[in-house]
């Protein structure tokens, strides 16, 4: 069901108790698809993993290009880039463009009544094409000596961004392209100076999405929250044993040994007094 009128303030740890819907981020299943463990831990349990930097400069541009697209929605126009990979699409003019675009507040949200679970996202775009079909499109600003060109070069975890978001769109009733865009932009570090400007390669990479492991997701989710069982430990992105959940053992492991042991040494103290 679509959910306009749902507060929009962000929930706390999970309770099983609770009738209300509890809200889920794009972020937050990503998370779950990543490490159960650490999805556990954060969501019903309220320990987050540590928060990263902020990519201020990554949002900067991020911001600039919504700005020029925007110019393009508002003239009904292509952008040059559509035009220089021959699609047929122009910007959707939507007065929900805002409100999709604002992850924090709101975003494109679906309530999953059968888990009770409202899931939203934040998008950075939306193209229509001749067929009346949205195309999901996402930012994404790098810098590397040599920057992605097909889909196989992409994370998998931004593959899976954009599946949810066709989720979400198709579950508010609309009709929705298997092709998804990812306006990819690479600073170049080729320069002879600075000069108070960095210089990007734009490409513009397609992938075909497929949504249909969205809702298995949620209802894995879900059954997970409402366990007492802290699941297994995950995987990281590269494949290997997640990280987060290796460092918070070992570092358990060490601070229980030393704890241990001052303890021991205290008594130890204690008994020659």
């Amino acid at each position: 069901m679509a959910t306009r009128g749902f507060a929009s303030k962000r929930s706390g740890p999970f309770n099983p108790l609770s009738p209300e819907p509890y809200k889920v981020s794009r972020s937050k299943i990503d998370l779950f698809m990543e490490c159960q463990r650490c999805a556990y831990l954060d969501m019903r349990l309220g320990v987050k993993r540590p928060s990263m930097p902020a990519f201020t400069l990554n949002n900067a541009v991020d911001e600039l290009l919504k700005r020029e697209f925007d110019i393009h929605r508002a003239n009904g126009s292509k952008h040059p880039l559509v035009e220089r990979y021959g699609l047929d699409a122009v910007p959707l003019v939507d007065e929900r463009m805002e409100e999709w675009r604002d992850a924090l507040r709101r975003g494109i949200a679906y309530l999953h009544e059968p888990t009770n679970l409202l899931v939203r996202g934040g998008i950075d775009d939306v193209w229509v094409n001749p067929a009346g079909e949205l195309i999901i499109v996402d930012y994404k600003a790098t810098s590397k000596k040599v920057g992605p060109s097909t889909e196989d070069d992409l994370y998998d975890s931004y593959k899976r961004q954009l599946e949810i978001y066709q989720w979400l769109f198709r579950r508010n009733g609309f009709a929705v392209s298997p092709t998804v865009y990812f306006v990819y932009v690479n600073g170049k570090s080729d320069a002879e100076a600075f000069d108070g400007k960095l210089e990007f390669d734009v490409e513009l990479i397609p992938y075909t999405g497929s949504d249909t492991w969205v809702e298995p997701a949620i209802y894995d989710l879900k059954k997970m929250l409402m366990s007492d069982e802290i699941p297994p430990t995950g995987t990281s992105f590269g494949g290997g044993p997640c990280e987060y959940c290796s460092y918070r053992e070992n570092a358990g492991k060490i601070l229980l040994e030393l704890h241990t042991k001052n303890k021991k040494r205290s008594w130890q103290e204690i008994e020659c007094k």
